[in-house]
């Protein structure tokens, strides 16, 4: 039987890396019988990271879909990942979930991480359950968490207290209905009376819930303020009605590695997310609107394409509106080519299970071998075009250089590469014009390291990862006038170019200009854009460290021809030896590259990373503090921060976060400007 769809659920787990996404959602499918034996993250044994990768750090790089039944309906899980290496398309991911289950740390609180996460979520319009996981740790610390949601701007509702025995975590006090539910073998629960330490606490908290959820609907409030009290229908259906406005959010507590508190938490996703049916229309790119109507014509938004051994890979659709089946031919909005779905699977981690009925509004499913369908496509009826406009990706923060381990094998690396890109659409890869290098880059250093790891397994290709490229550039200051003089005779034809230039250094950012003020055919037209060329082409190759040579005007006032031996080469020569003797004469100068880092670390690591900042060149532009982190934004040399990502989880016990853009170029000092063109010639001398 398809489940009703107003009781199918589909929610994502968000939450930062290390707050145990992954076990709450391996909880979640043992508790609801979806595997049979709880797995650990520890072991590598979770149903949802199945990855080398994964197993071997620990912890999730991608996001994994699973499908349950509670009470024999359908829902659908989305876990995705906490570590920022891997959370670039998270705004993508949500477009396929109706609601969130908001992961916190017991130990760690609200992470400045956290905030941005949050910030997404809400971004996104998506109702949420807060959980606050591994109350069984020693240093867990619910109040603090609680606490630290002021600083993410939400109206909590506590739905329960977690009660423990010593260092134990043996049961959750219920706020709403005053008992206690403790925890026996495997995380059954019995009822028993809340202990009496907690009694005032309780009391006090059901106070606070009754009135924010009477707050939140108006014929409630009014019944509250005449009754004094509200029925416990009343109390579920005002909560949530809160919840899906994004008005309340519950906060509920578990110990998902002990298994303890999964029943709780899969029984208030059922009674307080929406369902498919419950969220406003989609809105299309031309504006249009669709609602989540399962008799409305099919669209599909495909929010991740996964890599599959069998078929090479598979595309993640949720439907946003109609019903389909196996059958379907829906024609795909960017490329205007029609697909045919073939086989819709159920996943549940790298398990795929075929789906037998047909699907309507909210259902996640994947499908094989779709031809020219990438992430962030929407696929709809022919007869009534639909797209589901794609969110802008953040900006890439790091660019590393890749080679082959065996020379000649470039194309093969390259291949690889791209092939990745299907999958994670936080990577770019190009080719650099100056040096000639595959680069690749991503969101942090463990993200390229992670990609290059598996391209070579997946694709059995060698690759090195090169120190990340700095993009340097040289200019000048000053102005001279220098000739260009090329002449060679070697028996036949001749090769005669004689070119007059001045040269001079403009503002930084000016590019470069060039000016023809030749009068009297003293060199002919069609020669001029051929010294302009000569020019370009020796200011790429550089003169000081091989950078390109940015910020300069070039007039040709004068030179010379022969009726004979000029030619268009020539003169391209004659160009090039004149820059190279400008330059020998303008005493050029190295620029580096400056970004604008912007870095959220907890208040107390403030002083550690401004001072860590300085001591790489940086220059503090300012910081703003709220509740309990930092935002400081500082202009530093890109050089300096290549690998700042590893510096700054130690600094920050893992808790900082931060997004570089490129600002400006500035004259780089000595001793830097000394070492780029000393590493330069001992490149060139190994060529």
């Amino acid at each position: 039987m398809p489940t009703p769809l107003e009781m199918q659920r589909t929610f994502a787990i968000v939450g930062t890396g290390g707050c145990g996404k992954t076990s709450l959602a391996e909880m979640l499918l043992y508790k609801a019988g979806a595997v049979n034996r709880l797995g650990a993250v520890e072991d590598g044994t979770t149903s949802l990271d199945y990855e080398p990768e994964e197993i071997r750090r620990r912890g999730s790089i991608q996001p994994s879909c699973a499908t349950y039944l509670w009470n024999k309906n359908r829902h659908f899980l989305l876990d995705i990942p906490g570590d920022g290496n891997f959370t670039g398309d998270m705004e993508c991911l949500l477009k396929g979930v109706d609601s969130v289950i908001f992961v916190l740390d017991a130990v760690d609180g609200v992470r400045p991480l956290a905030k941005k996460f949050w910030n997404i979520v809400r971004a996104a319009g998506l109702p949420a359950v807060m959980v606050v996981n591994k109350v069984d740790r020693d240093r867990a610390d619910f109040q603090m968490a609680l606490d630290g949601l002021a600083g993410l701007n939400v109206k909590p509702v506590v739905l329960q207290l977690p009660i423990r025995q010593g260092e134990s975590f043996v049961g959750v006090a219920d706020v709403l209905t005053g008992k206690a539910r403790m925890f026996g073998d495997n995380g059954a629960t019995a009822e028993a009376d809340i202990p009496a330490a907690l009694a005032d606490d309780i009391s006090l908290l059901r106070d606070i819930t009754v009135e924010n959820i009477a707050e939140s609907d108006e014929h409630l409030m009014e019944k509250y303020l005449e009754e004094g009290v509200l029925s416990e229908d009343d109390l579920k259906t005002g909560l949530r009605a809160g919840v899906i406005k994004g008005e309340l959010t519950p906060v509920l507590t578990c110990s998902a590695l002990e298994n303890k508190g999964g029943e709780a938490l899969l029984t208030a996703i059922e009674a307080l997310l929406p369902s498919p049916l419950d969220r406003p229309a989609f809105t299309g790119s031309n504006g249009a609107e669709r609602a989540p109507d399962p008799n409305a014509p099919v669209a599909c938004f495909v929010f991740k394409t996964l890599a599959d051994p069998f078929s090479g890979q598979l595309s993640l659709l949720r439907v946003l509106s109609g019903t389909i089946n196996g059958d379907a031919t829906l024609k795909n909005s960017r490329t205007e080519e029609n697909e045919r779905l073939g086989n819709l699977l159920y996943i549940l981690g790298k398990s795929q299970t075929p789906c037998k009925e047909p699907i309507g509004p909210g259902a996640i499913v994947a499908v094989a071998k779709l031809k020219s369908t990438r992430t962030g496509d929407t696929l709809s009826d022919e007869k009534a075009p639909f797209a589901l406009p794609m969110p802008a990706l953040p900006p890439q923060l790091i660019t590393y250089a890749l080679a082959p381990k065996e020379k000649g094998e470039e194309d093969k690396v390259y291949a690889a590469m791209q092939r990745l890109l299907d999958e994670d659409i936080t990577l770019r890869l190009g080719r650099d014009e100056e040096s000639g290098d595959i680069l690749l880059s991503g969101m942090g250093q463990l993200h390229i390291e992670l990609s290059v790891e598996k391209a070579k397994r997946r694709f059995k290709v060698d690759i090195v990862l090169k120190t990340p490229k700095v993009p340097y550039r040289e200019t000048i200051r000053g102005k001279c006038q220098v000739q260009g003089r090329h002449k060679k005779q070697s028996g036949g034809r001749g090769q005669f170019g004689d070119c007059w230039i001045e040269m001079e250094g403009l503002p930084r950012g000016s590019g470069y200009v060039f000016e023809d003020a030749i009068v009297g055919g003293v060199i002919p037209r069609q020669y001029i854009p051929a010294i302009d060329k000569g020019v370009q082409e020796a200011a790429g190759r550089g003169f000081l460290a091989g950078c390109q040579v940015v910020d300069f005007r070039v007039k040709v006032y004068d030179g010379s021809y022969h009726t004979v031996d000029s030619s268009e080469m020539a003169f391209k020569v004659a160009g090039s030896l004149a820059f190279k003797k400008a330059m020998e004469n303008l005493k050029p100068v190295l620029l580096e590259p400056i970004v604008l880092l912007t870095v959220s670390v907890p208040d107390e690591s403030m002083g550690d990373v401004i001072g860590d900042l300085s001591s790489r060149r940086g220059k503090v532009l300012g910081s703003d503090s709220q509740g309990g982190s930092t935002e400081i934004k500082a202009h530093v040399p890109m050089s300096e921060v290549l690998r700042y990502a590893p510096d700054l989880r130690s600094m920050t016990g893992g808790q900082g976060f931060f997004t570089m853009e490129f600002a400006h170029y500035e004259e780089a000092p000595q001793p830097v400007a000394e070492k780029v063109m000393a590493e330069h010639q001992k490149n060139k001398a190994a060529e």
